[in-house]
């Protein structure tokens, strides 16, 4: 049987023409084939064009409905129809390319075939990646008669996921079941394995990770160990040739280190949702850090506690230029107990500021909102302790190298304090790529970091605050960050309620499943109807990618996460 077996041929009416972009063809109505396969069709002077399914719908003969209930004898659903109704498929596609680029129309009643798996490399732009970062896999012409079924890795540009040429990765789904998480660390998986034996200065890759959910990224150093499976051995021996098939090691991330918020056992202060002994185990061993904020060293971050306050009236700015000034008794502070005294006494009338711009009510708003996120929690201290395994986060991120992951775990720490984390890790960052650091000790950063978050909407949704700091700091990084070396992987559960100046600047965009109501945002308007749909019922391990690269919408899967799962 033919490589290229001819499976119909172009429909063109006067109703339903042919287009330089679209085409219709009609095929067997029992010939399975799905959304995202690809077709190959003559064309005119010796060219095929290549074509993706969109759509596939079935007519026959009948003139309307009514006509099939009377050949039922009138709604009997036991009876055999007398009269044979001619049917077919027809199949609804967009033109990907032509072999001698050649866009005119598709010609009425030209061939239709199956491709071959080098001829769908070669529609999609899968051939010849230069800097291939492999991201998947597909599969095409699963039960499809007489054609075995195609399984392609899917490779995209690296330059155009970490820069230079295009930045920063979005993906999108409903939590739990679009393993957002998962997805985004087999592409941060894939992009170690790449750099961790390349030699060049000039072209490194180090990652910052947020822990925002329960242990989720608390052991990306360990295998996978499968103890939820009936049989773990023969599941992580399938795991591995998965990833060996794909060109990836089969193991765990390497150069690990952890960053624990500070926390006092058997107290109400324990910031983490790993046990005691687990951190004990990870701080001995040199691969954990407890981080802590002294407010002498980080008081100039203090803006980020407002991240999510709508300050209109700019009031609470101002309070804070005040403060870094040094006006008032604020110069002469150096621990947060002080601080708080400080601003305390402010919020009494009898002592009220010698500014009277700032009025009395301000500085309580402001105390109310500082005292709720220092006062409560041990993070916020006097000294670090280096010896005992403490930190700044600030101290340490600014001394990262080539090839490292550094894992940040905030997921137990309330909303506001996460957010603090999550401004000063970004802002420290940031001001390492534009050279803030240079000339001090150790400080050797990589052409290219790359920072991953969950939960984006959190910090930039279209309802946060325009005055928020953190808003500003990852527009920056959005807008300003391939060209520092700054790459966001982000993750969030509905795309739409992310701010748009973000995504817009997004070169790869991947779509988990999602719910019929999120598919009719302006965000999806130029996805397909049929693609559209196919997200609400997407499985675990499936996603919808969409790269400057590709001709087309990409429908892919990956293998499950190689490092070790809390359930």
């Amino acid at each position: 049987m033919s490589d290229n077996k001819v499976i119909g041929r172009v429909l063109a009416t006067e109703k339903c023409p042919t287009t330089i972009d679209k085409f219709t063809f009609w095929t067997k109505s029992n010939l399975i084939l799905n959304p995202f396969d690809v077709v190959k069709i003559e064309h005119v002077n010796g060219s095929h064009s290549y074509g993706v399914i969109e759509d596939i719908a079935h007519i026959t003969d009948a003139a309307s409905f009514l006509t099939n209930f009377i050949s039922s004898d009138f709604g009997d659903v036991g009876v055999e129809a007398n009269t044979l109704r001619v049917g077919m498929n027809y199949v609804t596609a967009k033109v990907a390319c032509n072999d001698k680029n050649i866009y005119i129309p598709l010609q009425s009643n030209a061939k239709v075939m199956l491709a071959t798996a080098d001829e769908i490399e070669y529609a999609l732009g899968l051939n010849g990646i230069q800097n291939p970062l492999v991201c998947g896999y597909l599969e095409m012409y699963e039960g499809t008669e007489g054609h075995k079924k195609v399984t392609l890795p899917v490779s995209l540009n690296s330059k155009f996921i970490i820069g230079p040429e295009g930045a920063h990765l979005n993906i999108s789904g409903i939590s739990g079941l679009a393993a957002k998480t998962s997805y985004s660390m087999f592409l941060l998986k894939a992009i170690q394995d790449r750099y961790l034996t390349n030699e060049d200065e000039d072209d490194s890759v180090a990652f910052v990770l947020f822990n925002v959910k329960g242990k989720d990224l608390l052991a990306i150093d360990e295998l996978n160990e499968f103890s939820d499976s009936k049989n773990p051995e023969k599941a992580q021996e399938t795991l591995f040739k998965q990833y060996e098939a794909l060109g990836l090691t089969p193991e765990p991330f390497k150069n690990v280190q952890y960053y624990y918020p500070y926390s006092i056992e058997r107290t109400a202060h324990w910031n983490t949702y790993l046990s005691p002994e687990e951190v004990k185990e990870k701080l001995e061993t040199k691969k954990g850090k407890m981080y802590k904020y002294i407010y002498e060293d980080d008081k100039e971050n203090l803006d980020l506690m407002f991240a999510n306050v709508d300050d209109s009236t700019q009031t609470m700015d101002s309070i804070i230029t005040y403060i870094m000034s040094g006006q008032g008794d604020f110069g002469t502070i150096s621990t947060w107990q002080e601080f708080l005294e400080c601003v305390k006494k402010k919020c009494s009338p009898d002592k009220a500021s010698s500014d009277k711009e700032i009025a009395v009510t301000s500085w309580r708003k402001f105390y109310r909102i500082i005292n709720k996120s220092i006062a409560d929690n041990r993070i916020f201290a006097n000294r670090v302790c280096p010896e005992d395994n403490e930190t700044r986060l600030e101290e340490s991120l600014k001394h990262i190298k080539k090839n490292e992951v550094h894992v940040i775990d905030i997921a137990k720490l309330s909303e506001d304090k996460q957010a603090f984390v999550f401004g000063d890790a970004i802002r420290t960052i940031y001001d390492l790529q534009l050279g803030q650091y240079n000339g001090e000790a150790n400080v050797n950063p990589p052409s290219r970091i790359v920072i991953f978050i969950d939960e984006l909407n959190k910090y930039a949704s279209k309802d946060a605050p325009k005055n928020s700091p953190i808003l500003r700091q990852v527009l920056d990084v959005a807008e300003r960050g391939r060209s520092l070396g700054v790459v966001l992987f982000a993750a969030e559960q509905f795309r739409s309620a992310i701010h748009d100046r973000v995504t817009g600047n997004c070169s790869t965009h991947a779509y988990g499943r999602t719910n019929s109501i999120e598919i009719t945002k302006s965000d999806y308007r130029s996805i397909p109807d049929v693609y559209k749909t196919m997200m609400t019922r997407l499985n675990q391990g499936e996603y919808i990618i969409q790269n400057p690269i590709f001709r087309s919408l990409l429908s892919i899967k990956f293998p499950k996460p190689i490092y070790k799962q809390f359930k």
